[in-house]
């Protein structure tokens, strides 16, 4: 039986988030099978605080390379994933991406997509410079719809600029270039998902991917089964990593809408049931959390001015700046190196 420090730490062991990987920007995201990427700055701490010595160049240049892409996916929501996985995953996500189009009626959507397709194939363009082209084909529609069709039924990625984070405040979104898996199957995704998130149930699965039905799939493949200190029974790979609860777990920094934050229908192996309100916001919002002893034990922002950047912490229970500071300093070097650096314990952050 797995108690709960158990699959906490079995989990930090598959995210890199007890000893980070040595490796390259890609292999991380592709570790993870991607990274949630509603604003540009995210994946970028993401990734760091993953990976040994990260170089910010080194995630901005895969960008433009076009090894990694930032594309909707997972949930109906921007994620920054490999061109590989793009290609394997995106097609498996085509009945998720029209039911969330579907929130909209009276939308012709085959031939939206193929407005758009046509429109795209010039080059790519600003949501805001592509809806009023829709419009003069489809006069009379909700322009918001129209777009909104294009963002969950045609393939697209953003594209990169030489902005700080890559990506500027209106992005351009381009046909991707990729040919996708006409066949794709989920046993592969399955697999992929336990090595980055498991021990995991089915609705851990869909409530990360936004699919459906995973259950019989995964009773249907050689899976072990282990049992939680619940009762519960999960799957996992025979092979992969459950390190024991006993391991030290280092403090790490998780940026907002972190994927392990965001990972599981139970997220109480990160993130205990009396904080969740203190992290999800009534407006979507998922705030940057920082664990010590390998959970969620407050959140964080960075303040910036001209001359200094300030970390500021807001604890869930008592914390001592002390467990922080080193983390912290490392995390303010990357994301503000330019300026003077300084932690602050705040309320409400």
């Amino acid at each position: 039986m797995l108690s709960l420090r158990d699959l906490n730490r079995a989990t930090l062991a598959r995210q890199h988030l007890l000893t980070r990987h040595e490796g390259d920007a890609a292999d991380v995201v592709r570790r993870l099978v991607g990274l949630q990427a509603q604003e540009p700055r995210p994946p970028y701490v993401g990734v760091w605080t993953r990976l040994e010595g990260l170089e910010r160049d080194d995630l901005h240049a895969a960008l433009h390379a076009r090894t990694l892409v930032r594309a909707t996916m997972w949930r109906a929501t921007l994620h920054l994933v490999t061109a590989d996985d793009f290609a394997a995953f995106r097609p498996l996500l085509r009945p998720v991406l029209a039911a969330a189009a579907r929130r909209f009626d009276g939308v012709d959507f085959d031939a939206v997509v193929a407005a758009a397709d046509r429109l795209l194939a010039a080059g790519p363009m600003t949501f805001n410079e592509l809806r009023p082209l829709l419009l003069t084909e489809f006069p009379g529609a909700y322009d918001r719809a129209l777009g909104y069709a294009v963002r969950m039924l045609t393939p697209l990625v953003m594209v990169p600029t030489e902005d700080r984070w890559s990506f500027p405040r209106e992005p351009s979104f381009g046909l991707p270039g990729i040919g996708l898996d006409p066949a794709p199957a989920v046993e592969p995704l399955i697999e992929r998902y336990l090595a980055a998130f498991g021990p995991a149930t089915p609705a851990d699965v869909q409530t990360w991917s936004g699919l459906t039905g995973l259950r019989p799939v995964m009773k249907a493949m050689d899976l072990e089964r282990v049992t939680d200190f619940a009762g519960r029974e999960l799957f996992d790979l025979p092979d992969a990593p459950r390190p024991g609860g006993d391991v030290p777990a280092p403090v790490r920094f998780l940026p907002d809408f972190d994927t392990l934050v965001l990972g599981h229908a139970d997220r109480t192996r990160v993130l205990a049931e009396e904080y969740k309100g203190r992290v999800a916001t009534k407006n979507l919002r998922v705030k940057a959390v920082y664990l010590i002893d390998g959970f969620a034990a407050g959140t964080w922002q960075i303040k910036r001015t001209a001359k200094r950047a300030t970390l500021l912490i807001s604890p869930f229970a008592s914390t001592s700046l002390d467990v922080v500071e080193e983390e912290g300093l490392r995390l303010l070097a990357f994301a503000e190196p330019d300026v003077a650096a300084s932690l602050e314990v705040v309320d409400g952050v």
